[in-house]
């Protein structure tokens, strides 16, 4: 049996003395593993850099197995992803994700295609961390854990939404958070699209969809920490503030 399909490669290791495993995040066929023959060699090892939207063709004889992949480039990143150390790390801290999170062989073409135009986004500096702020909202929606920021979980209004429930992902306003507005979550408008989005709110939604990815998000797939991928990249954005 066999498919064709187009994906972002992920990771991918050395298989004995010429080959190598990849895995690649499909639209169609999700987060997929395979064997490249020849994927150590001159020609075909420089491809397989973490972040290349590739042409993959799988084959197996029966769908358990894990298969071959042909594989022919369609896009490299290596030049942007090498631009400097914010791109570097930023894309090291998606792949890693999609890795940690994703299911194996389960479509997600939503944040495929999220993904796919983040990754178009990298070396971009100005721009890329408040795209990779949504995407990380869009991922926390994909896996379930969606949050609820249009009205006040406590009062009810829409008006002056400050905080963020760690218990229910919900919205608080300043007057529905009382005494308890220190052991809340920050709630900065870039999280609801609004306002100019400056570095130091970014900063702030990343504390909140990063609490929600590690205590809510991993322990419900029964495997934490979160890679430490995500960690260097929320420094290394932090240090220009």
């Amino acid at each position: 049996m066999d498919w064709r399909d187009h994906g972002i490669l992920l990771t991918a290791r050395r298989h004995g003395e010429t080959a190598a495993i990849i895995e690649v995040f499909t639209e169609t066929h999700g987060r997929h593993a395979g064997v490249v023959r020849g994927g150590a060699s001159r020609k075909i090892a420089p491809i397989l850099q973490p972040g290349a939207q590739l042409d993959v063709l799988w084959r197996a004889r029966l769908q358990e197995h894990i298969g071959t992949f042909q594989v022919e480039p369609l896009r490299s990143r290596a030049a942007a992803a090498f631009s400097g150390r914010l791109a570097l790390s930023g894309l090291n801290a998606v792949v890693a994700l999609l890795s940690f999170f994703l299911p194996e062989r389960e479509p997600h073409p939503g944040i495929y295609r999220q993904t796919e135009q983040l990754m178009d986004l990298l070396g971009q500096d100005e721009i890329w961390p408040l795209a990779y702020l949504r995407w990380e909202l869009a991922l926390l929606e994909e896996l379930g854990f969606g949050l609820d920021l249009t009205r006040c979980a406590v009062t009810g209004t829409t008006e002056g939404l400050a905080y963020v429930s760690p218990k229910t992902g919900r919205a608080v306003s300043a007057e529905g958070a009382g005494d308890w507005a220190d052991r809340l979550l920050p709630l900065p408008p870039v999280l609801r699209g609004q306002g100019g989005a400056p570095d130091d709110e970014i900063a702030a939604g990343l504390r909140t969809t990063g609490y929600f990815l590690a205590h809510r998000v991993a322990p419900s797939l029964g495997h934490t920490p979160l890679p430490e991928a995500r960690a260097r990249f929320v420094d290394q954005f932090t240090r220009r503030l």
